[in-house]
């Protein structure tokens, strides 16, 4: 069984990930198997002041990071975009912190880590930092995070929203929690969805499967390097963004799937 489709153009699009600082760097590895030199070890999303970019935890500074460049692409203004994040963990390293000083020594829990540790932190910092008065959505699905917010992002285009930023990220699992909840690295990306592309823009075309698909095998070059972190579920998509391919299929929870054709001008 199959729901009405969905559609979609990207107009922008943001990545990053530990070797691969940008959309960009991903294209080329994508491309060549080229790692740039000298790449950063942690993004450092220029929306937030210097202070605030030190003191942000790294999902939330590579979720910003993806999301201007995102916006920057596609020559959007942040705040006034309406917003979905999307994590399967949230951050799990502040998770971890957390539960260790309760156990131990609870009237030492940072204020600034306990706020820090909410799963909307990331869109809380990013509609400050962006001035951004626009509905900001937080969505966890565990490994259907991104394809869950990627539907959420749709459904308020085709309710007549002119454009949606969605956001994803996943980072390091530390401490007894990384045994039931496996993350490696930190990884980042982000779509500037609109509901009218311009000539030029790759289209989606999304289906809800009711029946269980297979998603798109991620054996692809950023799948297999990125393939320990939580969000890796995402990036068949992304590669197919990056070599023109025209389908992929994703997971989307209690056996259902996105089929999402792509229109490459």
């Amino acid at each position: 069984m199959t729901t009405s489709s969905l559609s979609a153009g990207i107009a922008g699009i943001g990545f990053w990930a530990r070797g691969l600082p940008s959309w960009q760097a991903a294209c080329a590895y994508l491309a060549a198997d080229a790692l740039p030199v000298d790449a950063p070890t942690r993004p450092s999303p220029q929306l937030l002041a210097p202070n605030e970019r030190r003191r942000a935890p790294e999902t939330v500074a590579v979720a910003l990071e993806v999301a201007l460049a995102a916006c920057i692409a596609a020559g959007r203004d942040p705040a006034t975009l309406p917003s979905v994040f999307a994590s399967t963990h949230g951050d799990l390293n502040i998770t971890d912190y957390m539960c260790e000083t309760l156990a131990s020594e609870p009237r030492s829990l940072s204020p600034i880590r306990f706020h820090n540790s909410v799963h909307n932190a990331a869109a809380g910092y990013w509609t400050i930092g962006a001035g951004a008065m626009a509905p900001a959505t937080a969505i966890s699905a565990s490994d259907a995070s991104f394809a869950q917010g990627l539907l959420e992002a749709l459904a308020q285009l085709a309710t007549g929203t002119e454009a949606v930023l969605l956001a994803a990220c996943d980072g390091h699992a530390t401490g007894p929690v990384a045994r039931v909840s496996r993350s490696q690295g930190l990884l980042g990306a982000a779509l500037l969805l609109v509901h009218d592309p311009a000539p030029g823009m790759p289209r989606l075309q999304v289906r809800v499967e009711e029946e269980p698909m297979d998603p798109t095998q991620a054996d692809g070059p950023l799948s297999l390097f990125l393939a320990g972190n939580a969000m890796a579920p995402m990036l068949p998509l992304f590669e197919a963004l990056a070599l023109r391919r025209a389908q992929v299929v994703l997971g989307a929870g209690h056996g259902t799937s996105l089929r999402i054709g792509i229109v490459h001008d």
